[in-house]
């Protein structure tokens, strides 16, 4: 009977105990939290992907990147074939196209170190964060897309865009197209 009684006061005595637990630091992530950065999707070629608007689309093929957007539902291209970007150096292109403070952006990333995870553009109204394409395999470029509510000049709201940076999965930057 004292076996139980003894067991039964340790099951309370567990029962009862505060829990400890920690907040991080404001800024920080926790202690054996890992930060998770959401990879590019891979798409087959010619597969279409909303752009998050009606009539802004995304595709890709081996030979490159098309779209269409809201303004020009003609497709567009932008070649990785044809020697107008070197895919052994990191850089990133960018598409635009403006409409009464409202921009669709997109482009290629290429030559960067490690894998792509995520994109940001800089504006003149905080960071606007995109996602990213690539084909399956290592083809060495892919590409990113956002929009963003930006206020429109008589630039079409390109001056209020900055720098467009593709971040690895180790949050260092990919490649970049510093634009301030």
């Amino acid at each position: 009977m004292q076996k139980y009684l003894a067991a039964a006061v340790v099951a309370a005595a567990l029962v009862g105990a505060p829990t400890v637990s920690y907040a991080a630091a404001p800024g920080r992530a926790a202690y054996g939290t890992g930060t998770h950065h959401a990879s590019a999707q891979i798409v087959a070629p010619g597969e279409h992907v909303s752009g998050g608007e009606p009539g802004f689309e995304l595709w890709l093929t081996e030979e490159g990147k098309y779209w269409t957007t809201p303004g020009d539902p003609d497709p567009q291209f932008r070649s990785v074939i044809d020697g107008n970007i070197d895919r052994s150096q990191p850089g990133v292109s960018m598409q635009a196209e403006g409409n009464n403070g409202h921009i669709t952006l997109s482009g290629l990333y290429y030559g960067g170190k490690g894998t792509a995870s995520r994109v940001t553009v800089e504006t003149s109204v905080g960071t606007v964060r995109g996602k990213l394409l690539e084909l399956a395999g290592k083809p060495g470029w892919g590409v990113w897309y956002a929009t963003a509510d930006v206020p429109v000049g008589d630039d079409g709201g390109l001056g209020a865009l900055g720098d467009i940076t593709v971040f690895d999965t180790r949050g260092k930057v990919y490649a970049q197209l510093p634009r301030s």
